[in-house]
């Protein structure tokens, strides 16, 4: 018996160490396994978050378009409200499922501007319903829906913890003078 009691602490020593082994390993792989649930979440929201925007940016360009031919924009592809319609509402059925997954797994900020930015671009459609001519008006909407965007893309980057971004402004240069 003296044998088993001088052998004890070299028996609880590699017990103790054992144990404190098996917890080290079980904590690790919890926080990894925390990490990496964290990491696929926001891969999927940021994936969510680009498949909004490039839906309703589709909705915005088709807006251009017939904008142009209604003569309140100077995008240079017209199209008429009677040829924009399919795409239109190819456009509007593409962007619902997206946002209801935006409802689902996005942050409420997120959401928020989200809700703002398809506001504006709603407005710019009624506004088209209506085929009035009147530049400063659309002028006016298209400065509310680039304001609503670039909010949106804001709030995705602050909840993506992303670095700050472009605003998404191109400001072209005036073509030279003819001679």
């Amino acid at each position: 018996m003296s044998a088993f009691i001088e052998q004890l602490p070299t028996l609880l020593g590699v017990a103790v160490g054992a144990l404190g082994s098996y917890l080290a390993i079980v904590r690790g792989d919890r926080a990894r396994f925390r990490r990496e649930r964290t990491a696929r979440w926001e891969e999927r929201r940021l994936s969510l978050y680009a498949d909004y925007a490039r839906a309703l940016k589709r909705t915005v360009s088709l807006t251009y378009r017939v904008a142009s031919h209604l003569g309140n924009d100077p995008h240079p592809h017209p199209l008429s409200p009677e040829e924009a319609a399919p795409h239109m509402a190819e456009a509007l059925d593409a962007r619902d499922p997206v946002g209801e997954a935006l409802l689902m797994l996005g942050s409420p900020d997120v959401v928020d501007r989200a809700r703002q930015w398809v506001v504006a671009v709603m407005e710019m459609e009624r506004f088209l319903e209506t085929r009035v001519r009147d530049p400063d008006a659309w002028a006016d909407l298209l400065n509310r829906q680039r304001a609503a965007r670039e909010r949106y893309y804001v709030a995705v980057r602050g909840d993506l913890a992303l670095p700050p971004g472009h605003s998404g402004r191109w400001i072209l240069e005036p073509p030279p003078p003819g001679p």
